[in-house]
């Protein structure tokens, strides 16, 4: 949770400019929380779908080798999926609010 929200912080430095001037020609605040917040969820999920990936593959390798039936339920799979988007939201919540309350002015002259 703190390295998605330590690369969140840095994506928000990088993309200041780009944060200015998406609220100089109108976005509102919800829009661009919306937008880090998804990202956040989204860098999540492909961790978590990576992880079960490399489970499944360490599953199966341990029940070929130890003539044990090694297997992810579909209930638990689904419970990772969730659990990874709601890290990824809760790891996003403090850059994308500092993002969204930035100024325009300031922001584009950074």
């Amino acid at each position: 949770m703190f390295g998605v929200a330590n690369i969140m912080f840095v994506t928000v430095k990088e993309r200041t400019a780009q944060i200015g001037l998406k609220k100089a020609l109108g976005a509102k605040r919800k829009i661009i929380l919306t937008e880090f917040l998804l990202e956040s969820a989204f860098l999540c999920l492909v961790g978590g779908m990576i992880g079960l990936l490399l489970v499944y593959v360490l599953a199966q390798i341990l029940s070929k080798a130890l003539n044990f039936p090694v297997f992810i339920s579909v209930g638990n799979m689904i419970g990772t999926f969730l659990i990874c988007v709601l890290v990824g939201v809760i790891a996003g919540i403090v850059p994308a609010v500092q993002a969204a309350k930035m100024d325009p002015v300031a922001a584009i002259r950074s």
